[in-house]
């Protein structure tokens, strides 16, 4: 459980790649519309125990919220559930919009 963890320079990484991952906000609706991380999937916290079985197949899951905390549950979730590729952005959205991207609103 060492790398349950990735940072939000590590994403953007990923996505400048043009790499294949799931990018999960586990936020609830009211805060993925104030901001969100373009190509991302909302599936709120209370809603992932009946979704997870989508994610089986799709490798690596970065699963994000606000601040880092409710994402780290929810990776550590679903690496229990036999999905190794889940890590939680360290920080959430708000390190995001502080050392990635400054358009995405803080709240």
């Amino acid at each position: 459980m060492d790398d349950l963890q990735i940072d939000p320079q590590q994403v953007k990484q990923k996505i400048d790649r043009g790499e294949e991952f799931v990018l999960l906000d586990v936020r609830e609706p009211w805060e993925h519309q104030i901001c969100r991380i373009d190509g991302s999937v909302l599936v709120p916290m209370g809603q992932l125990p009946a979704r997870a079985a989508s994610f089986e197949e799709a490798g690596d899951v970065v699963v994000y919220c606000h601040s880092g905390i409710r994402s780290l549950n929810a990776a550590a979730w679903l690496r229990a559930q036999g999905i190794e590729g889940a890590r939680s952005m360290a920080g959430g959205i708000d390190r995001w919009s502080r050392e990635i991207d400054s358009a995405v609103p803080r709240y």
